[in-house]
């Protein structure tokens, strides 16, 4: 039997149908992973192009209330309004740097009757690990607010929080909870108020560039799907290799290690 023949047998079919359903999931895997590579170099860009760029006018980039444009994000707008302090809420659960707080949510109410949730920065947990020790206050009166706008988070099921505090930014749920008219399609980041306040929250900082090891990943599956098959190769003519040995044929002959002189001398007074 040919190492041919013996591949067409219905075993070593069926262990080649496992392979190729291997090496498809590999790639599959390795085309997620240059698509999550993908996702991350367009944040890349979106930041690079946008972040320094200068204030426009909310309603160029949010020209409805549930409008949003990813190529928009992290865009900085300039509106003038007033704080909705009583309406103030807190993202709980946020890190910064090896620790856990809040993200202070304050809507501003703007000249038209809409409301941007303004995020004005990040504070830390109190003592008593519910809840901060103290929110600085927002602005009182008339502010004008440069923001970088951000597109809400998705609803988490199961996931509660305290009165005041919400456990993830979810735009529509805080215009239901505020009853007026807000923009459901971004948030605002904030990067500065007029008039300024002394006592502020941490604010945010520019994302670092990092696409993450995607790339590698991706190479990764494709080399296992190649390498699938080659281990499909070398158990074939294993098997293929013991099938047609010649069972009547000599063993070979090992190669004896040349005894050392000590052993040598060993045996002579072993002997004596």
């Amino acid at each position: 039997m040919t190492v041919w023949q013996l591949a067409r047998t219905r075993r070593w079919l069926g262990y080649l149908a496992l392979v190729v359903v291997f090496a498809v999931v590999c790639c599959a895997l390795g085309m997620w992973q240059f698509a999550r590579r993908a996702e991350a170099r367009a944040e890349i860009e979106r930041v690079e192009n946008n972040y320094d760029s200068q204030p426009v006018a909310i309603d160029e980039v949010l020209p409805e209330l549930g409008a949003f444009d990813e190529d928009d994000e992290w865009l900085p707008v300039r509106v003038t309004g007033t704080y909705l302090v009583d309406e103030q809420l807190l993202a709980r659960a946020r890190p910064l740097e090896g620790d856990v707080g809040f993200e202070v949510l304050t809507p501003l109410l703007l000249e038209n009757g809409s409301v941007l949730v303004v995020d004005r920065g990040w504070i830390p947990t109190g003592t008593e690990g519910d809840e901060p020790d103290a929110v600085p206050a927002p602005p009182r009166g008339e502010v004008t607010v440069t923001a970088r706008i951000k597109p809400g988070e998705p609803l988490i099921a199961g996931r509660s929080a305290p009165e005041g505090q919400i456990a993830t930014i979810h735009l529509p749920d805080l215009a239901e909870r505020l009853d007026r008219p807000t923009y459901t399609g971004a948030y605002g980041l904030l990067v500065s108020e007029d008039p300024a306040v002394e006592d502020m929250p941490t604010a945010a900082t520019r994302p670092e560039p990092d696409e993450g090891p995607h790339l590698s990943y991706a190479l990764q599956w494709f080399v296992f799907a190649i390498m699938g098959f080659f281990a499909l190769g070398w158990a074939l003519r294993q098997e293929h290799r013991a099938l047609t040995a010649d069972p009547d044929a000599p063993p070979v002959p090992s190669r004896r290690k040349r005894a050392t002189d000590a052993e040598v001398e060993d045996a002579i007074l072993d002997a004596g």
